[in-house]
């Protein structure tokens, strides 16, 4: 299947590893020229060698107000235009709901919620002036089953899929779509040093998934909220 992102211009955050590098690969190997962002540059650099010579490497920690709109701007300065935006960041740590403090959630709400609602704002103008745009929000199968222990995580992704749902309606008509891609268990880093096992995901599959979203063919599929989690997600909804 072809899926249109010849020619396209992406820009993918936290993807030096794990699902964001795995989005990236996928979006380079449809033909996108991509922009990479992480906070470690030897990662980075390394990352971007891996997935080739045309990758643009963005250092930065997007968590910081002020990084997504530099994000952006370099990324049009280097290649001209934006058609696609994958917005991913790292997850907060472990916490019991009635035990969290004020600090740590609002850390949580302003890297897992703030951060993509930064970014897609700071993309907007361009992709809407390329008259086409693609925007996925890399969340957590949490947004439709919150996951014990991870209180802050819960409430700061489902904060995200609130935004996002309201979002998309107000982005259809103008040819943008805006889904989240919300994995479940895969074989990462961040996984593994966290000592979990069981059915997990190959995040090569999660990058080709996040590609078809953010692909010509999937121009009619906006506000959703994708489980990619194995059957991980119990509700019907």
């Amino acid at each position: 299947m072809d899926l249109g992102l010849q020619g396209k211009v992406a820009l993918v955050t936290a993807a030096s590893k794990g699902l964001g590098f795995a989005s990236a690969k996928a979006l380079v190997g449809e033909g996108a020229s991509v922009a990479i962002n992480a906070r470690h540059g030897h990662r980075l650099e390394e990352a971007g060698t891996a997935l080739g010579a045309d990758v643009l490497t963005l250092p930065g920690d997007v968590t910081d107000p002020d990084v997504p709109a530099r994000l952006v701007a370099e990324t049009v300065e280097r290649f001209g235009s934006l058609h696609v935006l994958v917005a991913n960041a790292g997850g907060p740590p472990n916490a019991r709901a009635l035990d969290v403090d004020d600090e740590t959630l609002r850390g949580a709400i302003e890297a897992n919620l703030l951060t993509s609602v930064r970014l897609v704002r700071a993309a907007l103008p361009h992709l809407r002036a390329a008259g086409w745009g693609r925007i996925c929000l890399i969340t957590s199968s949490s947004v439709k089953q919150p996951i014990p222990n991870l209180a802050t995580s819960n409430t700061a992704r489902a904060g995200l899929w609130g935004w996002a749902k309201t979002a998309s309606h107000e982005l259809i008509d103008e040819g943008i779509t805006l889904n989240l891609a919300c994995p479940g268990l895969h074989r990462t880093d961040r996984i593994a040093e966290a000592g979990l096992s069981g059915r997990l995901g190959d995040p090569a599959d999660f990058g080709k998934v996040v590609a078809f979203l953010c692909s010509e063919p999937a121009g009619f599929i906006s506000g959703a909220a994708l489980q990619i989690d194995g059957a991980g997600t119990l509700g019907l909804l």
